[in-house]
């Protein structure tokens, strides 16, 4: 199992718009790919030096495969959307996790 962990740091001036295309737009559009089984939303809790609110999204996904497939298929554009909305006020970094085990 892999984990699609996408970290944003989002300004207060777009806070409350974001996370509303966020929880209603943009995450059910990544799980309509089909190419992810489930994703969860948290707020990371740390004060950044910069301001703004960071959180982390994380996509469950069957195998590394399939998210490269998401990557070429579906990325460009979704990634697309978040910066035509929302610009230099979004900081978004991306990791790649594999699932060792879960207790």
């Amino acid at each position: 199992m892999i984990i699609y962990n996408v970290t944003t740091n989002i300004h207060e001036s777009v806070h409350q718009q974001w996370m509303i295309w966020m929880q209603h737009k943009h995450i059910p559009e990544m799980l309509a790919t089909g190419k992810f089984s489930s994703a969860k939303m948290v707020r990371v809790l740390i004060e950044e030096e910069m301001g703004g609110t960071t959180y982390s999204v994380q996509y469950v996904t069957d195998s590394k495969e399939t998210l490269q497939k998401y990557y070429l298929e579906d990325a460009p554009a979704l990634r697309e959307e978040g910066i035509k909305l929302f610009g230099d006020k979004m900081l978004s970094f991306r990791t790649e996790l594999e699932v060792i085990s879960e207790h």
